[in-house]
């Protein structure tokens, strides 16, 4: 299977705060990026998204107690077994994909270079699919649908439809919004 056999809902509910994990719960949103939590609280954390049926991505690099290891990789498949994996380390990339995790690779677009040297990164590692912030650039996302040949997801000061449809309408696969108002509309 692939990321975009994985989007029903355009709009994937990224969790940074654990009091909103009932809300993408019960959000349409059917993926959900965890950017909280520690390795205390991470296995409960995954069975209740899970139980919902959430396609559950963990951004790595946001987990408390976690090292940016290979070892941490595996213990992450064996142990949680989530459906993938966020970070903008491409090391982690490439032990993630050995483990059968999928990835997404995150890139911050902040000036040419750096849109640059993210695909170039992203080329050598491979991601599943990238997710690009800040992402209210309708035009920058066009543009990097043309250069690389992978989805995109579009994450970042997001904060109203027309900005998620507009980010849509530019190319991207889906939208990643920390606002659980926006995890609800259908998209």
């Amino acid at each position: 299977m692939n990321i975009v056999d994985l989007v029903q809902s355009q709009v994937i509910a990224s969790i940074k705060n654990e009091g909103d994990i009932d809300k993408a719960i019960t959000s349409s949103s059917n993926i959900v990026f965890l950017l909280t939590g520690n390795l205390l609280n991470m296995t409960e954390h995954l069975d209740r998204l899970k139980k919902a049926n959430k396609e559950i991505f963990i951004h790595i690099d946001f987990i408390e107690g976690l090292s940016n290891t290979k070892s941490a990789i595996k213990y992450i498949a064996k142990s949680w077994n989530p459906t993938g994996i966020i970070t903008t380390k491409n090391s982690l990339i490439k032990y993630a994909k050995e483990e059968g995790l999928m990835t997404i690779q995150r890139i911050f677009l902040i000036d040419k270079g750096a849109i640059k040297k993210g695909i170039d990164m992203c080329q050598t590692c491979n991601p599943d699919a990238i997710e690009v912030l800040p992402g209210l650039m309708p035009s920058i996302i066009d543009r990097l649908t043309a250069q690389v040949n992978l989805p995109i997801i579009a994450g970042g000061l997001i904060s109203s439809k027309e900005e998620i449809l507009q980010g849509l309408e530019a190319g991207a696969l889906a939208i990643s919004s920390g606002d659980p108002a926006l995890w609800n509309l259908d998209i």
